[in-house]
Order: structure tokens, then sequence, then C-alpha cells
């Protein structure tokens, strides 16, 4: 193997990881450590999935907002693909991603959301950042509670 093509598999392991991290962050609700996530720039579109569109920072706050009364959240990623162009790339990958709640009468409400992040990447000085992510929900298992509506 040579240089070119070691470089391109460190990309590429490095991109996945990137996208797992988004996952983990979410999850932990560590929403500065987005910042090793998404370049300054970057926005997020989360309209297909029924949310807003905007810079990432504004997107992650509303994120928080939307996941504050769901405590219990596993964002899973899967079947990534990138697509290497020098210092830019693009990844197509899936999400599966159940969060919970609990009801007055102590059940778990669950919801499942599944679907694509489309994302363009760029590398950084600091490494890959996501520069532009689409949010495509394609599967959602469960409903929201009556009366609940998601916060904008």
């Amino acid at each position: 193997m040579d240089e070119a093509e070691l470089r391109r598999l460190a990309d590429r392991i490095e991109i996945t990881e990137l996208l797992s991290r988004y996952a983990d962050v979410v999850d932990r609700r560590d929403w500065p450590r987005m910042d090793r996530v998404f370049a300054l720039e970057a926005t997020i579109d989360f309209r297909p999935a029924g949310g807003p569109h905007g810079p990432f920072r504004e997107m992650i706050a509303w994120l928080d907002r939307a996941l504050d009364s769901w405590p219990n959240n596993l964002h899973m990623i899967t079947n990534v693909i990138v697509e290497l162009d020098g210092d830019r790339a693009s990844s197509r990958c899936y999400f599966h991603a159940p969060i919970g709640r609990e009801a007055q009468d102590g059940r778990q409400v669950t919801l499942t959301e599944s679907g694509r992040f489309l994302d363009r990447l760029i590398r950084t000085a600091d490494g890959w950042r996501i520069v532009a992510r689409v949010c495509e929900e394609v599967v959602r298992e469960g409903r929201l509670p009556d009366g609940y509506t998601i916060p904008r």
C-alpha cells in the first residue's frame, strides 16, 4: 500500500470516527464537544426530519431543547460511505436513534427515528469537520405523547 492509499484509509477512519463522535456527544449532552465535529461556519438542515435549518450552534441549541424531556438516548451510526476529494469529502450514513422518557404511569415511552445524514466535510488544521449536514428522517416508530410538541 502506498502513502496516498494509507492517507485515504486514515481519512476514512477519521471521518467515520467523527460521525460516531456526533452520536456520542448527543447522547451525553456534551454540547461543547460539537466544536470537534463541526466547522465553525457549518450548517445543519433538520427540515427533512421536521425541524429547523441554520448555523450549527443554533441547531445544536434547538436539538438540546428538543431532547430535553427525552433523557434516554442511543444514537447509532452505520453504513458509512465516504467520498474523498483532497481536503474535501462527502459522506452518507444511516442513523438509528431510539429516545425514551418516563410516562406519568411509570411506563417508558419510546420513539425511534431512523434515516440518513448527508454531510459535506473539510479537512482543517484540527482534523476533519462537517461543514454542512442534512438530516433525512426515513422511518419513525412510535408517536409523540398526546399534547407533546417539539420545541422550536
